[in-house]
């Protein structure tokens, strides 16, 4: 396996400018910097990245270098990359317009050179906290001894218990006795209160040590609470993770967890946030993460872009496979690729203006980027990639793509669910309820028949109590979600 090229560092194509070379070295920089991060981790890539732009801005440099890089003939990206538009041309008008892109990412059939999996570098970080206490921490213990039982000798695994403070119960490594670290799994007990941060930190700390862009480097956060007053600090840690390729997942337990915040942070690394009902199935929703990870073909997938003049992004939405509203940043982290399946993901474009005597409009431009742990000759790519469509003076007659329809129908269902949200937080119940009740026709008009019911019967709760039920809300925001997963599109 080759190591990063100085432009993979900055996740750059080989044929980079230098305003786009000084502008990705800058968002590094910020990100990267010792002052902010003190971690080895980062500061050593901080000094790699320091390294390969002294190199590339300078020209002579930058052409000595070009020319001791070795040449990969025969190796091509294994990423197939596909881009689908609402409207075959813009109309030239003087009013806002609003365009869909859909960007479908799959693994090309042909592709070979791939290992069979990826050894795990994982870190399970457990809410040990009083609530947890009974069939919760039960339940979460035994699926623990399974994953212990199921490791690959190549596999990284560490499990962190939190409550008020954090625990490393079993070290990253090699397990050298699989019945000691069970009867630690087996001992485990909740009580005190829930500060997340505490246990992020640890886990993250165990997973960078053996961070590498050939394994599955990740968290897998197991919470049933909510947190106070450090929601910034795991904030901040899920950007260092992202930076270095570390991926955070929560899966949430119950009805008393923070949603939204545990969304926001997954989001900025590329990974999930799955609600557990009570009652629900908690060994295989951690089983199911644990296999996910292992079947990537890919490791995060992040899109580093710029918008055009008078152009806004008012929404991106991962489709599939696993549906999520994802942040507006930039870079954003798309996610990932999973074995024979589809990563999609739709951009909702807002134009203000139409430049005058053009043919064509940028919506966007920047580079694509992925890592591939399971690639034996090349662990990362990186592809230009820009959104434009032609101006016309008329509307086209074509109809949009099919899958472009089908997204768009679905993401009417979560925008529904937004504004009655968005009303709730003005304090305006009865538009909320109102925006519920078409959502809740919506899911009927779709034959989504129990869903709408769950829909109605919070529309009762919001008039009664003018606010939402925390389990109505997790419902229905999780229930409409899974609408994006591929059996349900297809089945419409």
């Amino acid at each position: 396996m080759q190591e990063l090229s100085y432009y993979e560092l900055l996740g750059l194509p080989q044929d980079a400018t230098q305003d786009e070379i000084r502008r990705a070295y800058r968002q590094l920089v910020l990100r990267l910097h010792p002052d902010k991060n003190a971690n080895k981790g980062e500061t050593d890539l901080f000094i790699d990245v320091q390294k390969a732009y002294e190199y590339l801005s300078d020209p002579k440099k930058k052409v000595d270098y070009d020319h001791s890089l070795p040449f990969e003939h025969g190796i091509q990206s294994p990423l197939a990359i596909k881009t689908l538009y609402s409207q075959s041309a813009l109309v030239n008008l003087s009013e806002p317009q609003l365009i869909y892109v859909l960007l479908e990412l799959t693994i090309k059939p042909d592709t070979q050179l791939w290992t069979s999996s990826a050894p795990l570098n994982i870190s399970l970080v457990v809410d040990c906290s009083t609530s947890m206490r009974g069939i919760r921490l039960d339940t979460v213990k035994s699926t623990a001894i399974d994953i212990l039982r199921k490791l690959q000798p190549n596999d990284i695994f560490s499990l962190v218990k939190f409550n008020d403070w954090a625990e490393l119960l079993i070290d990253p490594g090699n397990i050298s006795s699989l019945k000691s670290a069970e009867m630690k799994v087996q001992l485990l007990q909740a009580g005190g209160g829930t500060e997340i941060f505490k246990g992020l930190e640890l886990g993250y700390s165990q997973v960078e040590q053996f961070r590498s862009a050939q394994r599955v480097n990740h968290i897998i956060l197991i919470t049933d609470g909510r947190t106070y007053g450090d929601e910034a600090y795991c904030e901040r840690l899920a950007e260092q993770a992202e930076t270095l390729g570390i991926g955070i997942s929560a899966l949430g337990i119950g009805t008393k967890w923070n949603d939204k915040f545990l969304d926001h942070i997954t989001s900025k690394t590329g990974g999930i946030c799955k609600y557990i009902p009570d009652g629900g199935d908690i060994h295989n929703s951690i089983m199911d993460e644990i296999t996910r990870l292992g079947s990537n073909l890919t490791e995060k997938i992040s899109i580093n872009y710029q918008l055009s003049q008078s152009i806004q992004l008012s929404g991106i939405y991962r489709l599939k496979p696993d549906p999520s509203s994802l942040d507006i940043i930039t870079p954003l982290i798309l996610g990932y690729v999973p074995h024979l399946g589809l990563l999609s993901v739709m951009f909702e474009f807002v134009i203000t203006d139409l430049p005058e005597n053009t043919s064509q409009l940028t919506l966007a431009k920047g580079f694509l980027d992925l890592e591939i742990p399971r690639h034996t000759v090349k662990s990362r790519y990186v592809h230009r990639l820009q959104f434009d469509r032609p101006i016309s003076i008329k509307p086209g007659k074509t109809a949009p793509p099919a899958a472009i329809l089908d997204a768009m129908t679905i993401l009417s269902v979560l925008h529904l669910q937004e504004r009655a949200r968005e009303a709730m937080s003005r304090g305006d119940y009865s538009s909320a309820a109102h925006h519920m009740e078409y959502l809740a026709e919506h899911l009927q008009n779709k034959g989504e028949e129990n869903l709408a019911k769950e829909v109605l019967l919070e529309v009762s709760y919001i008039r009664n109590n003018q606010s939402f039920s925390e389990e109505g809300q997790k419902r229905i925001k999780y229930g409409t979600r899974s609408l994006l997963l591929p059996a349900r599109i297809d089945k419409d």
